[in-house]
């Protein structure tokens, strides 16, 4: 920061007194742009703490909302009056139909013989047609016992004469936890639950109370752990494949566990589509979660060690000094940098929409139709901000 040079106000010295004129302009500038600096962060985190987290503009289009509309076109658009018509019969939605693998069971509504006569002439009725109506209903799950009986064999003869007595029997059947005795349909439900459904340990437990089974939580836990273990050869031949992409988004997310001083983190790694059934050529949808009780620089060095593809993240420092990786950012994040300049817009200027007419080339990325469109565009796009 410059100093105040050391000059008597009461000098008549001319260069003297110009040099003391720019350093208090400069000063002003430094304050002034200070003042404003701190005042959009103040604006920007009242906004955080009690307006919408929602980043959506509206009126809202099939083009990020109205974030790389034309402002000048919308404005000098003649105005279009839409008739609506209302009428008073309210239209329903058909409903679908159930689908033709479910197990069905017939039940037929017939009459008796004694019904089956007309009441014009007492002559008997035929059969001219049939209605069908379905219904879903639900079975609850049902909870078995499996007596699995080994009967053994031994030799009389052996009994009498020989000294030992060779004992048959099947052996016992292989067990996913041993000298448990939890099947594995019963493990996959408790874990399927936990995980998937969100229905914590405790309800479960409660759940097999009320089916008279006494099932604590404290063992259902322990079972969970075993069975994760089981999943290790799984997990690994994932992670091998994860590094084999081009391209691995990562992520880090806090956790609260028990009996733990510090934050603990999950860290995602994953590739592919964001979604199940989308998919892209020669890429496998797979996520991978990364439990550790911090967030420095080792977790995802220990994690994709000499992976040398593309890393797309947040941007958050620690990726930053990964050595092998190339470091891409987030679209996403980067459009957050623009609401906030949005917000810090003021009523009726429109700096806002001539600095998003700059990078209308954004607005390409997401509605080009080949790769080969995205990149150049994201090229193009990269040499401006180079400029």
């Amino acid at each position: 920061m410059k100093t105040m040079p050391n000059i008597n106000p009461q000098s008549q010295d001319v260069t003297a007194l110009q040099a003391m004129v720019q350093s208090l302009m400069d000063k002003c500038e430094r304050l002034e742009t200070e003042k404003s600096s701190l005042a959009e962060q103040f604006k920007l985190a009242l906004d955080r703490q009690f307006a919408k987290r929602a980043e959506s503009l509206k009126p809202y289009d099939e083009a990020q909302g109205d974030l790389f509309n034309e402002a000048e076109q919308e404005a000098t658009a003649p105005e279009q009056t839409e008739v609506v018509t209302t009428s008073g019969k309210k239209v329903r939605g058909k409903r679908k139909p159930l689908p033709k693998d479910l197990p069905r069971e017939r039940i037929v509504l017939d009459l008796t013989e004694e019904e089956k006569v007309c009441a014009c002439c007492q002559g008997e009725l035929h059969k001219i047609g049939e209605d069908v109506s379905e219904k879903l209903e639900f079975i609850p799950a049902v909870l078995k016992v499996l007596e699995y009986v080994r009967p053994k064999y031994g030799c009389r003869q052996c009994e009498q004469h020989a000294q030992s007595v060779a004992i048959k029997q099947q052996p016992a059947p292989t067990a996913l936890i041993p000298k448990s005795y939890a099947t594995e349909s019963l493990l996959a439900n408790i874990i399927l639950g936990k995980y998937q459904y969100a229905l914590p340990l405790y309800r479960q437990e409660t759940l097999f109370s009320q089916a008279g089974i006494d099932l604590p939580r404290t063992t259902m836990a322990r079972w969970v752990i075993q069975v994760s273990e089981c999943f290790t050869p799984l997990y690994q031949r994932l992670k091998e494949t994860l590094l084999n992409q081009t391209v691995i988004q990562a992520d880090e997310t806090p956790l609260n566990v028990l009996k733990e001083n510090k934050q603990c983190y999950m860290w995602v790694y994953c590739s592919g589509a964001d979604s199940p059934k989308a998919s892209l050529e020669g890429v496998k949808n797979i996520v991978l979660f990364d439990y550790q009780n911090s967030r420095a620089r080792a977790c995802p060095e220990a994690f994709l060690g000499k992976y040398n593809g593309y890393l797309q993240t947040d941007g958050y420092k620690a990726y930053d000094g990964l050595t092998y990786v190339e470091n891409l950012g987030c679209m996403a994040h980067a459009r957050r940098k623009f609401m906030d300049a949005k917000k810090l817009q003021g009523k009726g200027k429109t700096g806002y929409f001539l600095t998003l007419l700059k990078v209308r080339v954004l607005a390409r990325c997401f509605t080009a139709s080949s790769k080969q469109q995205k990149l150049t565009t994201l090229l193009c796009m990269t040499t401006w901000l180079n400029a």
